[in-house]
């Protein structure tokens, strides 16, 4: 059974020659690729936004059409039938397919690039009008923070008891500033701030970040 010891990747090369198994094979590596996003986003991550080396410069193309090639090869995912490998296909009819997983991989990868640029441009100019203007919630984003004997208010609803009987809006925009560039250091998403309920302490200043799943004390 010298067909059945060769390797998945020669395997790609082969199939029935019916029209329904193209089609499947298509649609599989397609939808693959898509649920493939965290990996693949992983992957680029860790080549520090580069493209890999290599024949076709991809991250999980030939990975994802081989996952699909076993899954339409199991006899408990898909009739008999398409397990068989009987014909050579057309190799233009695979390279057909790599090249629109390479499309949708290099879209799915822009995609995520345009979302950094926005986060990135958001925190610039939030950092901005804070160095530019009177202190801004950092929660609401929308009015000026206001400071007394410590007592840290928003018109917004935010109120935060004093802390701190010497805390100044240049203490707080320092406090702030220093966590918001720490953060931005190893993460390129923007944090959000909340303020903790207080029903047993005092209420506190939150800067949190579900990308990179981090939270620090402000205040």
């Amino acid at each position: 059974m010298a067909e059945q010891s060769k390797s998945s990747h020669h395997l790609l090369y082969k199939a029935v020659s019916s029209p329904p198994w193209k089609e499947a094979f298509r649609q599989g590596c397609l939808e693959r690729m898509k649920n493939s996003r965290d990996r693949l986003l992983s992957k680029y991550r860790q080549t520090g936004g580069s493209m890999p080396r290599g024949a076709q410069n991809t991250f999980l193309v030939q990975e994802v059409m081989e996952e699909e090639w076993d899954a339409l090869q199991s006899v408990n995912s898909c009739p008999e039938a398409l397990a068989q490998v009987e014909e050579p296909v057309d190799l233009a009819v695979l390279e057909e397919i790599q090249q629109e997983l390479i499309d949708r991989e290099q879209s799915i990868i822009r995609e995520y690039e345009k979302s950094l640029q926005f986060d990135e441009q958001c925190l610039s100019i939030m950092l901005a009008e804070w160095e530019a203007n009177p202190l801004i919630c950092p929660v609401c984003t929308r009015y000026n923070l206001r400071i007394t004997s410590g007592v840290v208010k928003c018109p917004c609803g935010l109120y935060i008891p004093s802390h701190s009987p010497e805390l100044t809006e240049q203490n707080l925009r320092a406090l702030l500033e220093d966590h918001v560039h720490e953060h931005s250091t190893h993460c390129p998403h923007t944090p959000e701030f909340s303020v903790t309920d207080g029903a047993e302490e005092k209420s506190c200043l939150l800067m949190s970040c579900l990308a990179c799943d981090t939270w620090a004390l402000i205040l």
